[in-house]
């Protein structure tokens, strides 16, 4: 093989590798890999804790996962779209997400020893951009990943009714449709919950274990921190 042949080979490889990583960035809607909502979550503006809530999804809820950085998947659903811990999603078949990495969980590979490859979707047919190596050996399944810690309240008394959870370092400065509606919560892990009667965090109780009823705060929480 010629020098100006392998030169043209190389240059062919290198733009298939750089619109293979390209592709990855956001994939299309006809490409998003499906996903349930396994508990009530925050949407969030970004990925992590510290972008602002844009909404809240219920348990059960299906979505299409979009594209996954560190331990948080942008998923579009109905209502706004944005970011969820992939705490709180499960793949097709129901095997929970993996928040180390999420991406895998999901379908979403990039690289391989042999060059570039890129699988999209998990255990739908789609081959994905560039199909991969048949002989190459399937990712790694993941046992179930450990629950992060978080605390639940509930709409009934003694963690009853419908359920709205958050992690550490969630802040709510107004729970909007949400507010008032809180009877019990379920604080496992024993994280500083700052329940407040007011928005913007005004007069508050605080509290570091379950309450299977919040007495003067019983329907009356309006805003919220956990630390």
């Amino acid at each position: 093989m010629n020098r100006h042949t392998r030169t043209m080979l190389l240059n062919v490889a290198t733009g298939i590798a750089v619109a293979a990583a390209a592709a990855l960035v956001f994939l299309p809607s006809a490409q998003a890999a499906p996903g349930v909502v396994t508990s009530n979550v925050n949407v969030r503006s970004g990925p992590g804790t510290n972008f602002a809530v844009v909404d809240m999804v219920q348990s059960g809820t299906p979505v299409d996962v979009q594209r996954c950085e560190g331990a948080f998947c942008y998923v579009q659903k109905p209502g706004p779209d944005g970011w969820i811990s992939a705490s709180y999603l499960s793949a097709q078949g129901g095997r929970p997400a993996d928040p180390r990495n999420p991406g895998l969980s999901f379908g979403f590979n990039l690289g391989g020893n042999g060059g570039p490859s890129i699988n999209i979707g998990v255990g739908n047919g789609n081959p994905g951009v560039f199909p991969t190596n048949p002989g190459r050996p399937r990712p790694p399944v993941y046992d179930p990943p450990s629950r992060s810690a978080e605390v639940c309240f509930y709409d009934r008394t003694r963690f009853n009714g419908d359920s709205q959870c958050f992690e550490e370092g969630d802040s709510v400065r107004d729970l909007g449709r949400n507010a008032y509606s809180f009877r019990s919560i379920d604080n496992p892990d024993g994280l500083e919950v700052q329940v407040c009667a007011e928005r913007n965090f005004r007069d508050c109780r605080t509290y570091t274990t379950s309450a299977a009823q919040l007495g003067d705060y019983d329907e009356s929480i309006v805003s919220l921190r956990v630390r």
